[in-house]
């Protein structure tokens, strides 16, 4: 028995690939299935069956794809329902994988149809569950996300899934692994830890979720307590997950298109597009194309893309760092975004060698600011609401980068004002967001909170996150 946990990181999302004997079960796949398809040529393996844990919100699952490429089933819990072919499992349902066995264990909660997928080994003895995102670990999935679908508030889900973790999980060994779908950074729970592989009784001890002694009201209210609106993409990729998708390699040979600087401009003018510019947050500082939108490569991209654009059917032109137009339309259609309609052929340096307009943000370092600042100057923190709770300039305002849109009125018109974010990732983010909505009185704080920090300069006392 082989079995592998393919992490992918820009999402906080865990894959699996189990193996017995020649045949092969895939777990809640990625949208490009090359890798999963070599891996089995490889091992000389079949894939025989593809497990979808729930339709999931925060990407779009390759199980369509990879079933049409291998002839194997997709399978999903009880109540799920497709508009493609799959096999609706029921609760304790068992499918064979060479010598092993998988059992579906419905756990609804997080959603409805929800279902944990527990492994016996060659000798029947209980191995690992596959939790999806009914058990991540340090936290349990979000009980809001299904709510309209599914006609039921979040505390009647998660009093579902308060049932569902104490009789079918919690019930099982300690010794029990748990591989769950997500780890920290995504936005399918609030507490989730770095770690993507543990124990059940690891769970029991650490989890506030699990402990043992919590009522189910109790329950209820540290589970939907401090939850944040999940990203408006949510619902569009569960759409996607439930009835299916255009082919991958569709989706980036028409992203592949690439535009001199001429013919981009005209596609940008023409089809309303969204011009993404993924490159390095200082390179964008230097110089970008007026009016786009940056968003790098090199950080959270994806969720943040489907955080602040929302709509999957939005037109996106690209500039990218020369080499990478192919992962970045890669990591685009992860989330849903198909509509990549071409790419900035050699880049930016193309743009500036045409002697067209580029525009910049004003960008400091944290020592400039110190030095700049007094107890009367707009500084705006763009970091989520906890982070900033827990520790800020006393004079700053929380401007969360998630919902940036919804602050546009309270910057300053004509004075200039600072903003910054933990590292400077999300700051350029949202200057670039300001700079596209006609402001322009911006100065960003290179290295963020990390660096301000590190000048000395007065801050607030520290509030452990976990106390919130």
């Amino acid at each position: 028995m082989k079995i592998e946990q393919i992490y992918t990181g820009c999402l906080a999302q865990g894959a699996y690939y189990i193996e017995s004997n020649g045949e092969v079960a895939i777990i809640d796949p990625l949208r490009e299935i090359e890798p999963y398809l070599k891996k089995a040529e490889k091992n000389d393996s079949k894939i025989k069956y593809i497990f979808e844990t729930h339709f999931h919100a925060d990407f779009v699952s390759g199980h369509v794809t990879l079933s049409k490429k291998t002839g194997a089933p997709i399978i999903y819990g009880p109540t799920a329902k497709t508009t493609f072919d799959s096999i609706i499992a029921h609760d304790g349902q068992e499918f064979k994988l060479g010598s092993v066995t998988i059992i579906a264990l419905h756990t609804p909660g997080h959603t409805q149809e929800s279902t944990t997928y527990l492994l016996k080994d060659e000798a029947g003895k209980d191995h690992a569950i596959f939790s999806g995102d009914t058990l991540f670990l340090g936290d349990v999935g979000r009980p809001d996300l299904a709510q309209k679908a599914a006609d039921m508030t979040q505390d009647q889900l998660a009093a579902m899934l308060f049932n569902s973790l104490r009789t079918k999980i919690m019930t099982l060994s300690d010794e029990v692994i748990v591989y769950p779908a997500h780890g920290a950074g995504s936005a399918c729970g609030k507490n989730l830890s770095k770690e993507t592989i543990g124990t059940i009784g690891g769970q029991k001890k650490t989890n506030y979720a699990l402990r043992e002694d919590m009522t189910e009201a109790e329950f209820i209210k540290e589970v939907t307590h401090g939850l944040l609106p999940p990203p408006q993409y949510f619902p569009l990729n569960v759409k996607l997950n439930k009835e299916g998708y255009e082919d991958f390699e569709a989706v980036l040979k028409r992203g592949a298109q690439e535009f001199d600087v001429t013919a981009f401009e005209q596609h940008a003018k023409n089809s309303e597009a969204i011009i993404l510019d993924v490159r390095n947050q200082k390179d964008f500082a230097a110089g970008h194309i007026p009016g786009s939108i940056f968003i790098g490569i090199d950080g959270g991209f994806a969720p943040w893309v489907g955080a602040l654009i929302g709509d999957i059917q939005q037109p996106i032109l690209l500039v990218t760092p020369v080499g990478r137009e192919e992962e970045t339309i890669t990591r685009l259609s992860r989330v849903g975004f198909d509509n990549t309609i071409g790419t900035l052929k050699g880049g930016f340096s193309s743009w500036e060698k045409s002697g067209k307009e580029i525009d910049k943000v004003d960008s400091i370092s944290a020592d400039i600011f110190k030095n700049n600042i007094d107890e009367n100057s707009p500084i705006f923190d763009v970091r989520k609401p906890n982070e900033y709770i827990s520790e800020h300039i006393p004079q700053a305002k929380n401007t969360s980068l998630d919902f940036i849109n919804e602050h546009l009125n309270e910057f300053p018109e004509k004075e200039n004002f600072y903003i910054h974010c933990a590292g400077g990732y999300r700051s350029m983010i949202a200057a670039s967001i300001l700079k596209s909505r006609g402001i322009h009185n911006i100065i960003d704080v290179q290295g963020g909170f990390a660096a301000i920090k590190d000048t000395g300069i007065e801050i607030t006392d520290y509030i452990c996150p976990s106390t919130l």
